[in-house]
This record gives structure tokens, sequence and C-alpha cells, in this order.
């Protein structure tokens, strides 16, 4: 019989491979009902200005027709949809990845924004949405003087 040094690490790497076995299995986009019946993931990325805050999307093979983007109080949605395209008997698909369907992401903006100043500009599959901030929350320097 030989000794072996207990590994207080080895048990937790095990439970959770197994854990990441169940939720892999439980949840795996391969399913054609999966794939182009729900709502998808949208990267993003926000990030904070002096004077704004942006939004930036990647929707690459989406008509911009197909973007809808609202603003009601403090919270933000854009949401759209990407069409699947036509299948025809010729293709044999071994492996279908791509993402169809609707996609919506929702933020609460964490600052006031000017409303009537929102823009949204879409190249090369990169949405991008400018929200001006509300003067109130701007930064302003206030000078000192000295007696």
């Amino acid at each position: 019989m030989s000794l072996r040094l207990w590994d207080p690490y080895r048990d937790v790497t095990s439970l959770r491979d197994s854990i990441n076995r169940v939720f892999e299995d439980t949840f795996r986009l391969d399913r054609p009902t999966d794939m182009y019946n729900s709502t998808w993931p949208v990267p993003v990325d926000i990030y904070e200005t002096k004077d704004e805050l942006v939004v930036r999307l990647e929707v690459p093979g989406i008509d911009p027709k197909d973007v809808k983007i609202q603003l009601i109080g403090d919270q933000l949605t854009i949401s759209g949809k990407r069409e699947q395209e036509d299948k025809t008997e010729q293709r044999n698909y071994v492996r279908v990845e791509r993402r169809y369907g609707q996609f919506m992401r929702s933020f609460t903006l964490n600052l006031p924004v000017k409303s009537d100043a929102v823009t949204a500009n879409y190249k090369d599959g990169l949405l991008e949405v400018h929200l001006p901030k509300a003067e109130e929350v701007k930064p302003k320097e206030i000078q000192v003087k000295i007696e």
C-alpha cells in the first residue's frame, strides 16, 4: 500500500468539470430550434467619454434597417433581426454556427443623457450609438480664487 499526498484542489476540479459537462449537455445550441428561433447575445462594449456614452455592438450581416433603438427614461434597448440565408438543395451543410433571428440588448444608463441628440451609425458590422450626456452631469472645473 502506497501513501498518496492529498490534493484538496483535485476534488474541486473534478466537481467543476462535472458541473460544466451538465450545463454543456443541457444548453447545447446545436439544435435548429435554438439556433433560429431564439434571441442571441450580441457582443457589446460601452464606454464613457467626457461628453457622451458610446455603445458599440457587433452586428455583422444585419441590415441597418432591421435595427431598432429605443431610449425610454434611463433604459436603452437595441434590437434587430438577422435573416437566415436561403438554403438550397445544392449545399450540404456540415456545420452551421452563425446565429439567425431576433436579438435584443437592454441597458440601464447610469446618468442622464440628451435623448433628442442621440445618434447611431453602422459601418463594417459595427453599430455605434452615441448618447450625449446631459449638461448637469458633465464635469465642470471651478476656479479657486486666492485672496
